[in-house]
Order: structure tokens, then C-alpha cells, then sequence
């Protein structure tokens, strides 16, 4: 069966994951705008530095600082080519970070998809709710 777009997109953001080079949390994005992918993230060094597969992980109070997250990968993507994310999409496989949040929110994403609800922290609810950003929670369905 064919899937719909939601499902198309996450099956693709799931797929983006498997390239982390952080195992604590294998995570994807994809910026979507009419249909059409923008760019793609997934959590990972920054270019040219170590990975935490390869390093091991760099922890400052519980969280590892050596990875940039998929959705700010994603976007820094999109900026780096041009590439305007105003009236996007994103589709992530886990909820996004306070951080991330405050980045979706001021490069114009209208509409959140994730599958995980992984730390989901409220303030970023209420800011995503404040600057009328959808929010949409997406069982992963495998594609056949």
C-alpha cells in the first residue's frame, strides 16, 4: 500500500537517522515545503571532527555536547545552499529539544511531525503552541 505524505517523509527522516554517529539517540530530519524535501539532518559532528562512534561521547551534565542535533543540521543544510525554510515541514523522529525548538520556530517551520516522544519538555510545547507551529505526534510505520 502506498503510504501518505506524513508517512512517506517520516520512513525517509527514519532512514536519515541510520546515519547518526551517535548512538545515544539516533535521530533524523527532513525539512519538507510543498511536497519536496529541502534538506536533511541527522545528529553528528560537526564536519571534520570526531565522532562519539569513533571518540566516545563528550558528556557535560548528562548530555553529550560532541554531536550537532538533526534539526539543526538540517537547517544549517538548508542555509548553507540557500535554501529558504520558510512555510516548512519538519518531520523528526523524536521530538524536538528546547534548543531545537527555538531554532524550528525562527527559521519559519509551520508544522512539526515526530514519531518519539523523547524529553518531551513543556516550555517547548507552549513555544511551539505561542508562535502557532503545529504539532503532530506519528506512529512510525515501517514501509513494505
Amino acid at each position: 500500500m502506498r503510504p501518505d505524505w506524513d508517512n512517506y517523509f517520516m520512513n525517509i527522516a527514519h532512514n536519515v537517522a541510520t546515519r547518526s554517529t551517535c548512538d545515544r539517540a539516533h535521530v533524523g530530519t527532513v525539512l519538507v515545503r510543498d511536497k519536496r524535501i529541502l534538506s536533511t539532518g541527522f545528529n553528528g559532528s560537526p564536519s571534520g571532527l570526531p565522532h562519539c562512534d569513533d571518540a566516545g561521547h563528550l558528556l557535560v551534565n548528562g548530555h553529550c555536547v560532541r554531536t550537532i542535533h538533526a534539526e539543526a543540521n538540517a537547517i544549517i543544510q538548508s542555509a548553507l545552499h540557500g535554501i529558504s525554510t520558510k512555510g516548512a515541514i519538519c518531520y523528526v523522529t523524536h521530538f524536538p529539544c528546547l534548543n531545537c525548538t527555538k531554532m524550528l520556530i525562527n527559521s519559519g517551520v509551520t508544522r512539526i511531525v515526530f514519531s518519539f516522544e523523547y524529553n518531551v519538555n513543556e516550555n517547548a510545547i507552549e513555544f511551539f503552541n505561542d508562535s502557532n507551529v503545529e504539532l503532530c505526534h506519528l506512529e512510525h510505520e515501517t514501509s513494505k
